[in-house]
């Protein structure tokens, strides 16, 4: 009951701060301000998991399942709602270009899986998959936010959720194949945390000169990155888990980016 309470506070207060922040954004234009401050609040949230699987190991292995839920939700919903259509409208290739965001990560990932079921470095090749989806994320963070502050906002909603469960997975990873637990830490962090930023700041001066019209392909790309993380990486994940009312708290996920889309904040 104590942890089901807990993952409600999380979650409720996740909703106010995205109120907060959309707020915020209809007040000040300074995109590469949101990226830095979207790209290291990730960062902050990875460390948090990291430091939760450290201390708290059964507390925090359960609070993974309710976070990738939620985060699902949300992602699935504004990626199919909002990001695609933006693509779209931006450059009538976005739909394209959001199947081969979606297929790039789709074949990364099978290579990944094939290369840790056959190699006895398993850790090696799951820590280096982590760390180049949370290198990715932090791209899709600095191309979503250059678009529009409110597309960033609701993309990066379910994108921090999710980086808690990334530190957490990425440390256990660690933990199992034999690697000492302050060492572990670290190396979670560097591989989970600090690549998100990294990646943040490494595109934005690409992408910050960009036309309209070739932004909205990398859209498109984004959108197609953030739609294969939710579902096919997170919701599977959680789903197998089969724990108690995570439906729930992917359905509030979904009820949170269909409130933020259909309230036509532009």
């Amino acid at each position: 009951m104590k942890f089901k309470i807990n993952s409600l506070i999380v979650i409720t207060f996740i909703i106010i701060a995205s109120a907060f922040f959309i707020n915020r954004a209809r007040l000040f234009g300074h995109t590469f301000d949101w990226v830095a401050g979207v790209s290291l609040l990730a960062a902050f949230v990875a460390s948090m998991g990291i430091f939760s699987i450290f201390h708290y190991r059964k507390l925090s292995k359960k609070a993974t399942t309710y976070f990738m839920c939620f985060a699902a939700g949300v992602l699935i919903s504004v990626s199919l709602l909002y990001i695609i259509p933006k693509s779209v409208q931006m450059n009538q290739f976005g739909g394209f270009l959001t199947l081969g965001g979606f297929l790039f990560l789709f074949f990364i990932n099978r290579i990944i899986n094939f290369y840790s079921q056959k190699q006895t470095a398993f850790a090696l090749v799951a820590v280096f998959g982590i760390g180049f989806h949370s290198l990715v994320d932090g791209i899709v963070y600095a191309v979503t936010f250059q678009a529009s502050v409110i597309m960033g906002i609701i993309a990066a909603i379910g994108m921090v959720t999710h980086e808690f469960t990334e530190g957490v997975i990425t440390y256990s990873v660690l933990q199992e194949s034999g690697v000492k637990e302050k060492m572990a830490s670290v190396y979670a962090f560097l591989v989970a945390a600090i690549t998100t930023p990294i990646g943040a700041f490494i595109a934005y001066p690409f992408i910050n000169h960009l036309e309209p019209k070739n932004l909205g392909l990398l859209v498109g790309i984004s959108a197609g990155a953030i739609l294969y993380v939710g579902a096919s990486h997170l919701l599977p994940a959680a789903t197998e888990e089969g724990k108690t009312h995570s439906y729930l708290a992917f359905l509030g996920g979904v009820l949170l980016a269909l409130f933020i889309v259909f309230t036509k904040i532009h």
